[in-house]
């Protein structure tokens, strides 16, 4: 028996994406918060809310794109190499191999 889990298939990256993204939070919790966020403001001032939330939330994503563009043009300037995931890609693949053999010789022995 094998175990072969393909870490780069969509429902696996969906499955930890959900996870990863709601912090382990309930649909029953979250409309809880969302409930006393409506009794705590009212329904006035929940749109402002949320607006001021996204446009914080949008400043933040721009300001981490120009961060991770800056950095990509100064490794291309000194050419360096950013793709980390095949270093690690070639490191599994090599252990993999490693307990592909020494799993073949104790299936043998059995």
């Amino acid at each position: 028996m094998t175990l072969d889990i393909k870490l780069s298939s969509p429902k696996y990256i969906c499955a930890m994406i959900s996870q990863v993204f709601f912090l382990f939070i309930s649909g029953a919790e979250i409309g809880f918060i969302l409930f006393v966020v409506l009794l705590v403001f009212g329904a006035d001032k929940v749109p402002e809310i949320s607006r001021g939330l996204a446009k914080g939330m949008r400043q933040i994503k721009d300001a981490t794109n120009d961060i991770k563009s800056e950095i990509t043009k100064s490794a291309e300037k000194n050419k360096i190499d950013l793709d980390i995931t095949k270093d690690i890609k070639n490191k599994i693949e090599e252990v993999r191999d490693e307990v592909e053999d020494s799993a073949g010789s104790i299936k043998r022995k059995f």
